[in-house]
């Protein structure tokens, strides 16, 4: 499976952005897809994970009720809709996807990584 997010910006606090990841392989469907984000100078965290094959999602608390997770298998492509931007979302983004990791994944349960996407929310 291969991973390339899109999306990006810069943006001013309070706005909206929606992210998007591609994927490639005809396995995309088996694998629970998920965001994390890593701002400078900060590890990489987990943002938000959706489940194969029900749709269940999980979410980081710094981004429940502002950001939404979907995923479309027929696209093979998973989205992130990020309204009510702060600046402290600034990060470089990158889609994730994992076989055999549920619910908030660890870093390392993830079987593939998308390259990043920057996303820059100013004040």
């Amino acid at each position: 499976v291969q991973l390339q997010a899109s999306g990006g910006g810069l943006v001013q606090a309070g706005d909206s952005l929606r992210l998007s990841c591609a994927a490639s392989g005809r396995t995309f469907s088996t694998y629970n897809t998920g965001w994390f984000r890593q701002a400078p100078g900060k590890e990489r965290e987990f943002v938000t994970n959706i489940m194969r094959p029900a749709g269940s999602t999980w979410y980081a608390d710094s981004v429940k009720g502002r950001f939404t997770i979907s995923r479309d298998n027929a696209k093979n492509s998973v989205y992130l809709q990020m309204n009510s931007l702060k600046p402290e979302d600034t990060a470089v983004y990158y889609c994730a996807a994992s076989r055999n990791y549920a619910g908030i994944l660890p870093l390392e349960g993830i079987d593939f990584w998308g390259k990043g996407t920057q996303v820059t929310v100013s004040s």
